[in-house]
């Protein structure tokens, strides 16, 4: 038994340094304000899936009828999500040929199912925001967290132009940061902010979709989650307390 736990002890020890290591090297993930809860922002990521993304990506693993788990009629989402001709049931399909992506792209997109389950919530938020201007690239911009990355910005009308800039840390050390050189066309909000809280705002609500799109149960698992753990307090309290009173009955 020592043996062995000396073992595990070694294994952890090896472990924690590669760890450590793959949080290095790369620019610092800002944080996603991801809640599933939230039908509204599903909904709006949805939207903003469906018309723009549903483009060149495909998300095979989802069917349009899941939406009515975010609060989505049937009637709803054929007005105003399903492409023409399509059914309720059918899956998100991209509208691009494969032969055509490969052509102007140089390969096809790929599927975004699980992508917020493979790259994570916060790296999809600080991707989304981050493309920035370059000369070099063949579409004329790259990305922050991605870099030489192939995909164009669709959404630089709603978020401007981005450029990088090379600036000294706090400790001398060179970072790369983003700088807004012209705005989108996004309105402002009621409140006074600039456009680019309402882009940031979208780009959450996009990240939270794409997060329940890679495991649509989980929002159903959640509520119903909530339920059973309300229905067992309700049922073990009363039973607990009398069960109390009957173990203390001769002490007090």
């Amino acid at each position: 038994m020592k043996t062995q736990i000396r073992h595990l002890i070694a294994a952890c020890a090896m472990v924690l340094p590669l760890a450590s290591f793959a949080n290095e090297g790369g620019p610092a993930l800002d944080k996603a304000p991801i809640n599933i809860q939230d039908t509204e922002s599903l909904q709006r990521g949805a939207q903003i899936f469906t018309n723009y993304c549903l483009s060149c990506h495909s998300a095979v693993s989802m069917r349009y009828n899941r939406l009515m788990d975010i609060g989505l009629t049937e009637q709803q989402i054929k007005d105003n999500l399903l492409p023409d001709g399509g059914k309720i049931g059918d899956q998100m399909k991209v509208s691009m040929a494969a032969g055509d992506a490969k052509a102007w792209l140089g390969a096809p997109p790929p599927d975004l199912s699980v992508v917020a389950r493979s790259r994570g919530a916060d790296w999809l938020y600080t991707y989304l925001r981050g493309f920035y201007r370059d000369d070099t690239r063949p579409t004329g911009w790259n990305n922050l967290v991605f870099d030489k990355v192939g995909m164009p910005h669709v959404f630089w009308q709603w978020q401007g132009d981005q450029v990088l800039e090379t600036v000294k840390g706090a400790h001398g050390e060179e970072e790369h940061v983003l700088k807004l050189v012209k705005a989108g066309t996004l309105t402002k909000l009621e409140n006074g902010k600039a456009s680019t809280v309402e882009y940031d705002r979208r780009m959450a609500d996009l990240t939270n979709y794409l997060v329940f799109m890679g495991e649509p149960a989980q929002v159903k698992r959640n509520q119903i989650g909530y339920v059973v753990l309300m229905f067992l307090g309700l049922l073990l309290l009363p039973l607990a307390y009398f069960l109390k009173k009957e173990y203390w009955k001769d002490i007090h």
